[in-house]
């Protein structure tokens, strides 16, 4: 968590740096988003993300907000996004733009959906190998011969 940091620096008088309670440097924007410092650069140099701003020794500092940011592109990656992709979706703009990302969201769903239907026929298909394995053990035991193995061997 960031804490509250306090600088004086004595030069001709006194310079006081209160850094906010929700500025992050990056290792600890890193650690908070479970993500390694070299992707949070990367992120920011493909503007995903941005620093706010830097501090005298030109350490980036983040908003609090940059975490739920770098967590929703690790989700939609998850999910298949590219990195192209999910910077289209994180732009904010006109009815152009709004057009842009419901087609990509759509076509997106659309994709998904497939995944899904064939999911649902594969798990049919292993479901049909394990009531076939579980068959075959209660009959023979120990002499048992696979018949999941035997079908797929078979295709």
């Amino acid at each position: 968590m960031s804490q509250t940091h306090l600088t004086l620096e004595l030069r001709q008088g006194f310079i006081i740096f209160l850094m906010s309670k929700s500025a992050l440097q990056i290792g600890e924007l890193a650690k908070l988003s479970r993500v390694s410092i070299d992707t949070v650069r990367y992120y920011e140099k493909r503007k995903l993300i941005r620093s706010v701003s830097r501090t005298q020794g030109g350490y980036r500092l983040f908003d609090s907000q940059t975490v739920e940011q770098i967590t929703f592109i690790k989700q939609a990656q998850d999910f298949g996004f590219s990195l192209d992709e999910i910077k289209d979706l994180l732009v904010t703009g006109g009815a152009e733009e709004c057009q842009r990302v419901k087609d990509l969201l759509q076509q997106k769903l659309s994709a998904i959906d497939e995944q899904i239907s064939k999911m649902k026929v594969f798990r049919k298909t292993l479901s049909k190998h394990l009531t076939a394995c579980e068959t075959e053990l209660s009959r023979k035991g120990k002499n048992a011969v696979c018949p999941a193995f035997i079908e797929i061997h078979k295709r």
